[in-house]
């Protein structure tokens, strides 16, 4: 069964993360992705590591960084400085559905490939940006830094424990959350052209995207002009939403209203703090959190985390262990979401990654090409898309075009 996006091409003129990721996701989903790389050296997060990909023989190994982001798709390579390579590539924006890049703002412009160019050959063609901050503004020139970016977006200072220093996410949670987003906008824009019949410009920003995604924390900050702090695991708005030790690792606890309160302070045997006028609402455990979560933490060292795991499930209660990601993936629910793929081993170690989360009930989300050799795919997407002959592709590559 095919994917939603069967029949859609996508050119993936992109580098790092957060272009990558979005169309990984439109990979997944059935479209055909093309990654464009520079001959010889390729996406820059080829060489992030260690770790690498063990190989038997053959090519330099690839880093388990790109191998994270670029399943699904074709690698061609092309030299957008020569004249011939910036044709092939007009040539396939005309066959071509979205084109998505991240050059530095201009970037594209300065080898004619922008889209106020490729829309002359394809006026149906989407055309997504993503850059560190956007098309215009100040800022536009800077070059954009997922590390960068959650420290300029106040990310950071709302991330770790109160009296530590401002910590980034483990995980780069502006390029991740740029990719979706751009995905979103990219479907969106491909829901348009089938009325209008006309593609379109996408402008994403990492720095707006991120300050888009402090959610509550940016709209407390606008409403009271007062900035957040940090809370360590605590929640600012929820209490008790938090870590907690036990006598052998780490709980989380979701206590999330009031019912939930009573039957949690019930499993403790503490149900008198259910009664204590100080805790008996959500607004009054935030404002008393300092004299509750004590009193909490002390009775939760008393047993084990699955001792308290079982209680709570009992209860109803919202909690889960603190996982290491050995146990992530030990853990019996994350078998049965098949959220592990294995690609068959190819001069070296299988390939293993992490499932597309989404679940289709009329479409399967598509394996079929792990992630790509740099080059991999160049004469076959010469051939088969652009019907170039042997001789003419030989050419290409004699001169350093591809």
């Amino acid at each position: 069964m095919s994917g939603p996006l069967a029949g859609i091409r996508v050119l993936d003129f992109i580098r790092v993360l957060a272009g990558p990721w979005a169309t990984q996701s439109l990979a997944d989903m059935g479209a055909e992705v093309i990654k464009i790389e520079r001959p010889k050296v390729g996406d820059d997060a080829r060489g992030f590591g260690p770790p690498f990909r063990k190989q038997a023989s053959g090519p330099p190994a690839t880093s388990l960084y790109f191998l994270s982001a670029n399943r699904g798709k074709r690698s061609v390579t092309v030299d957008i400085t020569k004249p011939e390579g910036r044709t092939l590539i007009r040539e396939l924006a005309a066959q071509s559905d979205v084109f998505v890049e991240n050059f530095k703002v201009g970037g594209m412009a300065a080898f004619g490939l922008d889209y106020a160019a490729l829309s002359e050959i394809n006026r149906r063609l989407i055309y997504c940006s993503i850059t560190g901050f956007g098309q215009t503004g100040p800022h536009r020139h800077r070059p954009g830094y997922d590390v960068v970016v959650q420290a300029m977006a106040g990310f950071m200072s709302i991330t770790g424990e109160p009296d530590g220093e401002p910590v980034r996410s483990g995980v780069p949670i502006a390029d991740i959350l740029t990719g979706l987003y751009a995905t979103s906008a990219i479907l969106a824009a491909l829901y348009q052209r089938e009325r209008s019949n006309t593609g379109q410009h996408i402008d994403l920003a990492l720095l707006d995207v991120q300050i888009a995604t402090l959610a509550n924390q940016a709209t407390s900050f606008l409403m009271t002009g007062v900035a957040p702090r940090r809370h360590g695991n605590a929640h600012p708005n929820i209490c008790q939403y938090q870590s907690f030790l036990t006598s052998d690792g780490r709980i989380i606890v979701a206590v999330a209203n009031d019912a939930q309160f009573r039957r949690f302070s019930s499993i403790l045997g503490m149900v008198k703090l259910a009664d204590d006028p100080r805790f008996q609402t959500n607004a009054g455990r935030v404002e008393n959190r300092e004299n509750l979560i004590p009193m909490i933490s002390e009775r939760l060292l008393q047993k084990s985390t699955v001792e308290w795991l079982s209680d709570f499930d009992r209860a109803d209660i919202p909690s889960g262990p603190v996982n290491t990601l050995e146990q992530v993936f030990q853990d019996p629910q994350i078998a049965a979401r098949d959220l592990v793929v294995e690609f068959p081993r190819e001069n070296g170690d299988p390939v293993r990654v992490v499932a597309n989360p989404i679940h289709f009930s009329q479409n399967a989300v598509s394996y079929e090409l792990p992630p790509l050799g740099l080059g991999q795919h160049t004469d076959e997407v010469l051939a088969q898309v652009l019907l170039k002959s042997e001789s003419s592709i030989q050419a290409l590559r004699d001169s350093g075009v591809i």
